[in-house]
C-alpha cells in the first residue's frame, strides 16, 4: 500500500512539473542578444567557449533568451570587442580584458598579468578574493559589467623565425604580443605588435613580424605557425592564468529579468570549468603532433627570464606611482598573491615537484 502511494506521489509530481515548466517559461519575455567575440570560429576552444554560453543560456530558457554569436571580423574587428559593448552596438562580447591596456592598463588585471596567477589563483582571486568586485568597479566606467567566462591556463612563451638565447636576442625583435607583456617587453628592446589572431600567420610567412605569441599548441596547430616560425618558447611568462571574459553593456544587463541574471552569470561560470579543463585534454596530443612536425621545443633562458621579471617589476612601480586606479587593484592582488604563493610553496608545489620530477620515468 505504502508503495503504491509513493507511487501515485511520484507520478503526480512529475506531471506538476512537467506542467509547471512550459507555464513558467510563458511568464518570462523572449529576448534577443548579439555577442561580439574577439576570436576566429577556427578557434573551436576560445570561440566554441561563447558559443557554449549562449546554448547554455538557450536550454535554461527554453529558448526565450536566445544570444546569437558572431566571429572576430563578422561585426567588428576582434580588438575592438569592449567599444562595441561599451557603446550598446552590440548587448555582449566574449574577450580578453588585456586588449584594452592601450586604454589603461588596470584592465589586464582581470585577465592576467606577468609573472602573476596561475589558473586557480586567479579564479580564487576573482570569486572568493575580492578581485571581481574590484575589477565591477573599474568596468563600470566603460557602461560594462564583466563576467569571467573562460580561463586558458598557462600559455606558451610563442613561436620565432630564429632562436632567442640571451637577452641580446630580443632587442628589435618584432613581437605579436597583447596585453601588459608588451609594455614590459619593450624596456628589453622588443617592438610589441598587436594583431588580433587572423593576422598572425601572414604577418609571419611574410617577416613583416618576427615572432608571435598566442595560447598553447590546440590552437596554435590549428594557426600553422610552427610552419613559418619553428622555435617555440615556454613558458608565457606574461600569462600564468589568463580568464577570458564576458562584457556586457549594463543597460542592456540591467533591463534582464533577474531569472535571465542567474542564468546568464550561471553559463560564463560554467564556461570558465568548459574552457580550462578543454584545453588540458587537447594541449598535450597537440604539442606531441607539433613537435612531430619540426617544431623546436625550447625553454626562456633563465637569464631571459630574470630581465623580464625585473621589468615587469619596473613596470609596475610605474604605473602605481602614475595611475590611481591601478594603484588600487594593484596593492590588493599583490597582496592576495603574496598569500597564495606561502600556500601554493607548501602542499601543492610539493606535490607537483615529486610527481613531474621525483618519479623515475619509465
Amino acid at each position: 500500500m505504502e508503495r503504491r502511494t509513493f507511487l501515485t506521489s511520484a507520478a503526480l509530481g512529475a506531471a506538476a512539473s512537467t506542467l509547471a515548466a512550459p507555464a513558467l517559461a510563458q511568464t518570462q519575455p523572449e529576448i534577443k542578444w548579439r555577442l561580439a567575440s574577439s576570436f576566429p570560429k577556427s578557434l573551436e576552444t576560445l570561440f566554441g567557449t561563447g558559443e557554449y554560453i549562449t546554448r547554455r543560456v538557450a536550454e535554461a530558457t527554453d529558448g526565450k533568451f536566445q544570444i546569437r554569436s558572431f566571429a572576430a571580423g563578422e561585426l567588428v574587428p576582434g580588438l575592438q570587442v569592449l567599444d562595441t559593448v561599451q557603446a550598446g552596438t552590440v548587448e555582449c562580447g566574449h574577450t580578453v580584458s588585456y586588449y584594452y591596456v592601450g586604454k589603461d592598463p588596470t584592465f589586464g588585471f582581470e585577465s592576467t598579468m606577468p609573472f602573476g596567477s596561475n589558473t586557480r589563483q586567479q579564479n580564487a582571486w576573482l570569486y572568493q578574493g575580492g578581485g571581481l568586485e574590484l575589477m565591477r568597479d573599474f568596468f563600470r566606467a566603460y557602461n560594462v559589467i564583466n563576467f569571467p567566462a573562460g580561463n586558458t591556463g598557462t600559455q606558451m612563451g610563442g613561436w620565432f623565425r630564429k632562436e632567442i638565447k640571451t637577452v641580446d636576442d630580443l632587442k628589435g625583435l618584432k613581437f605579436r604580443i597583447a596585453g601588459y607583456a608588451g609594455r614590459v617587453l619593450t624596456k628589453l628592446g622588443v617592438v610589441p605588435q598587436q594583431l588580433a589572431g587572423s593576422d598572425v600567420y601572414p604577418a609571419l610567412e611574410k617577416g613583416t613580424i618576427d615572432g608571435a605569441e598566442w595560447v598553447g599548441p590546440a590552437d596554435d596547430e590549428k594557426l600553422g605557425f610552427y610552419k613559418v616560425a619553428p622555435y617555440y618558447y615556454y613558458p608565457g611568462w606574461w600569462e600564468g592564468g589568463p580568464t577570458v571574459t564576458m562584457l556586457v553593456n549594463i543597460a542592456a544587463w540591467e533591463k534582464l529579468p533577474k531569472t535571465y541574471q542567474a542564468i546568464f552569470e550561471s553559463a560564463c561560470a560554467d564556461a570558465n570549468l568548459h574552457m580550462s579543463t578543454k584545453y588540458d585534454v587537447l594541449n598535450p596530443p597537440a604539442l606531441k603532433r607539433l613537435v612531430a612536425n619540426g617544431a623546436k621545443l625550447r625553454p626562456f633562458s633563465k637569464e631571459i627570464m630574470q630581465a623580464c621579471y625585473k621589468a615587469a617589476q619596473q613596470t609596475y612601480a610605474e604605473d602605481v606611482a602614475s595611475n590611481p586606479a591601478f594603484k588600487k587593484v594593484f596593492e590588493h592582488w599583490s597582496a592576495f598573491l603574496e598569500e597564495q604563493r606561502s600556500w601554493f610553496r607548501v602542499a601543492e608545489y610539493g606535490f607537483d615537484n615529486f610527481v613531474l620530477n621525483g618519479i623515475p620515468k619509465k
